[in-house]
């Protein structure tokens, strides 16, 4: 049995942080970004290729409550870059109640610290600072 692997959204696969800095780092820019346009983070599409052969992967994301629309941009945005995972798609503000082995996260504001499974905090000096660290921390210490 593969082991699961959750994989935020925003700052971790898409990158939330330039389109912020394109807005001027509004207060609360997940009220302003576009979700639905944000590019890749460089490595993401190559690492989610090579995670989802050997572990069963999802995507665990937080929209912002008050933007409905942001739900639907998300699956969308996931469908147009991860076609294979659009049907692998978890939105929820609690992180803490996934089921799995792994969340890679660059956030610890939704049960992140909490998850019953390993943590791995990224862009973070933990190891985990781009997709590439990222990858070598799992194949080294979880496969």
């Amino acid at each position: 049995m593969k082991k699961i692997i959750y994989i935020d959204m925003d700052g971790v696969i898409a990158n939330f942080d330039k389109d912020a800095e394109r807005l001027g780092n509004p207060h609360r820019p997940d009220k302003y970004v576009d979700y639905g346009n944000l590019e890749l983070i460089p490595g993401a599409k190559d690492a989610l290729i090579q995670l989802n052969k050997d572990f069963d992967i999802f995507i665990a994301s937080t929209p912002p409550w008050d933007r409905p629309t942001v739900w639907g941009a998300k699956r969308e945005w996931l469908e147009r870059h991860f076609p294979w995972l659009k049907r692998k798609l978890i939105l929820t503000h609690r992180k803490d109640l996934l089921i799995g082995d792994i969340l890679i996260d660059d956030s610890r504001w939704r049960g992140q610290p909490d998850f019953k499974g390993t943590w791995l905090w990224f862009g973070t000096a933990q190891k985990c600072k781009n997709w590439k660290s990222t990858l070598e921390l799992i194949y080294k210490n979880y496969k």
